[in-house]
């Protein structure tokens, strides 16, 4: 299972879908996803904090969450390279006019590819509109 920030995002929160996720992703036995998502999750939980969705309290319990799971391995981080940065990059010259896709939405799709998956985990509608121009499976719980 591969997933992107959209969906490891909301492992930890409580919103729409968010149970289905936790179970989809407990259930798994293993989680794979790109090391670039953990600098964005914490962006997630940091842009909570700052828009007052999420009290100081949320916001802390949410990081000891995050940080235990990350110590014990739940999470699998696949390393970025410049493989697949490059890749990324490439892909924009080819991408069609009228897909709208992110940077580092691209290097998700792009890590998936690199690592052999035919399908991602998001919730991104930008990634999911685009995933299928590289062969990718989007796959969301709505």
């Amino acid at each position: 299972m591969f997933c992107d920030t959209s969906t490891i995002a909301k492992y930890y929160s409580v919103e729409p879908h968010a149970g289905a996720v936790r179970s989809q992703i407990d259930a798994a036995p293993s989680v794979f996803c790109s090391e670039l998502a953990r600098v964005e999750l914490h962006a997630v939980f940091h842009r909570r904090l700052r828009e007052n969705t999420w009290s100081a309290a949320d916001f802390k319990s949410a990081v000891r969450q995050f940080q235990h799971h990350d110590v014990s391995g739940f999470w699998t981080w696949l390393p970025l390279d410049s493989s697949i940065l490059e890749r990324a990059s490439q892909y924009f010259l080819t991408l069609p006019p009228n897909v709208f896709l992110r940077a580092a939405d691209c290097i998700h799709l792009v890590s998936a590819l690199h690592y052999q998956y035919t399908e991602i985990h998001t919730h991104d509608k930008h990634q999911i509109a685009a995933a299928s121009t590289l062969g990718l499976r989007p796959i969301s719980l709505n």
